[in-house]
């Protein structure tokens, strides 16, 4: 039920970056930064609200929080689907962005709390590679949707699976105990979404904008003034949203750092590689998209073998080593792809060892996040980690645009993948400071 939650959620993120064309088509009228929207509402919204989310499902029941995410994501897809204009499109998406932000975090929080400690470690792994998996199939399925049943059809694809996740999740999932305390700081919650909301949004702009531009800079302070008072609160106030106990944890800490990093790798390495083939290879959309599907396997296969690599050897050699792994990869992407098309002796080959180093990355840096918290704090820790990745994806995405738009042609694709080499190495470096113990209380 959980991997299911993960999936859908960040499956939305990435399907629809397929279809933007489609849709910009069907709105001629539409300028292409009114149609970004359809991207953004639910970046900002699903983004923003983690953290919040996170933190209610702690308190207020994780099953509870489960069910309704679930049916507001429901509501927000059939809202896209049946959209009669762009406006209502980009409303449906902002509600599916709300609906993902509930459910997400809920999701991990009753994996963990399901799991004695010593299964854990597989539980998360298991848990992260599927929504890796779901961000990394996303421009697949997206061509598949779009091209054989045109855009609509990403946001049917949605209605099913909710349906069975609102009866499964009636049925099957069991509410686990909660912690009877105070709500947290209601003032400090409003401030904290608004502070990643701007965030995101600036983020978003600068791609088209530049990040010179004064409506992004008003934006990036705006976000920084509204995270200063979110800390603030969070050391002055009795029940604080953002607990700082929860950030003395070390490995907490150096995992999240390290999330940002690679996830703003791992999305930046997806936009490359889908213009790489569109552009310099020129497929199609269905062709650049059966290319993609070698790599999401992969990561789904390595995911179990991964999980009883962290039993083993604990996490700090694979904190270090899988990052590094990726680096190497799509610097061989660099150094390998031309403008010459190369799809069975040089592409798939690298996406099978692509799709290896996110299986080994992924599933490790997200179980370091949350394997040392306390079982009251799982939904909230894992929110912190899904926020720092998508608020690290997009920084990501703004700056490999902007590095190809500096380089051009297949120059600019080189660099783009030298630059997410870089954020592999930086996730690899942070990790050296991660505690060299082993685990074993919670395997």
């Amino acid at each position: 039920m959980s991997a299911v939650a993960s999936f859908v959620a960040t499956l939305d993120m990435s399907i629809v970056n397929v279809a933007f064309a489609e849709i910009a088509r069907s709105y001629p009228g539409a300028s292409r930064g009114a149609v970004s929207w359809v991207v953004t509402a639910y970046s900002i919204m699903f983004g923003s609200l983690l953290v919040v989310s996170g933190r209610l499902a702690d308190q207020v029941g994780r099953k509870r929080m489960l069910q309704a995410g679930t049916v507001v994501f429901l509501i927000g897809s059939l809202g896209c689907a049946l959209s009669p204009g762009l406006g209502a499109l980009i409303a449906g998406r902002a509600v599916q962005g709300v609906g993902g932000a509930l459910l997400m975090p809920a999701s991990l929080g009753l994996l963990l709390a399901a799991f004695p400690a010593e299964r854990r470690s597989q539980a998360i792994a298991w848990n992260g590679a599927v929504s890796a998996l779901g961000v990394a199939s996303g421009p697949t399925l997206g061509a598949l949707c779009v091209a054989t049943f045109g855009w609509r059809s990403a946001f049917w694809i949605n209605v099913p699976i909710c349906l069975a996740m609102v009866v499964a999740a009636h049925r099957i999932v069991r509410e686990p105990p909660r912690q009877r305390e105070p709500r947290p700081d209601i003032w400090a919650s409003m401030v904290l979404t608004a502070a990643v909301a701007s965030l995101v949004w600036a983020i978003s702009r600068a791609e088209s904008l530049g990040w010179g531009n004064p409506g992004v800079v008003a934006l990036l302070v705006a976000a920084a003034v509204f995270g200063v008072v979110v800390a603030r609160r969070s050391v002055t106030q009795p029940h604080p949203l953002l607990p700082p106990e929860i950030f003395r944890e070390r490995s907490f800490s150096l995992a999240n750092v390290a999330m940002f990093c690679f996830g703003a790798g791992f999305a930046a390495n997806i936009l490359n590689n889908v213009l790489f083939l569109r552009t310099i290879w020129h497929l199609s959309v269905v062709h650049a998209g059966l290319l993609s599907v070698p790599a999401p396997i992969v990561v789904a296969v390595t995911s179990v073998v991964t999980g009883r690599l962290m039993r083993r050897i604990g996490f700090r050699p694979l904190l270090i080593g899988a990052p590094l792994f990726f680096a190497a990869v799509v610097t061989g992407e660099a150094l390998l792809l031309g403008t010459d098309p190369a799809p069975w002796s040089r592409w798939l080959p690298l996406m099978f060892l692509l799709g290896i180093s996110i299986g080994l990355s992924f599933p490790v840096v997200s179980a370091a996040a949350v394997h040392t918290l306390a079982p009251g704090h799982f939904a909230l820790g894992g929110a912190i980690n899904n926020t720092t990745r998508q608020v690290g994806a997009a920084i990501g995405v703004a700056l490999v645009v902007t590095v190809q738009s500096a380089f051009g042609g297949i120059a600019g694709f080189r660099a783009g993948w030298l630059f997410v080499g870089g954020c592999g190495v930086a996730a690899a470096a942070v990790s050296l400071a991660q505690p060299r113990t082993r685990r074993k209380a919670t395997g």
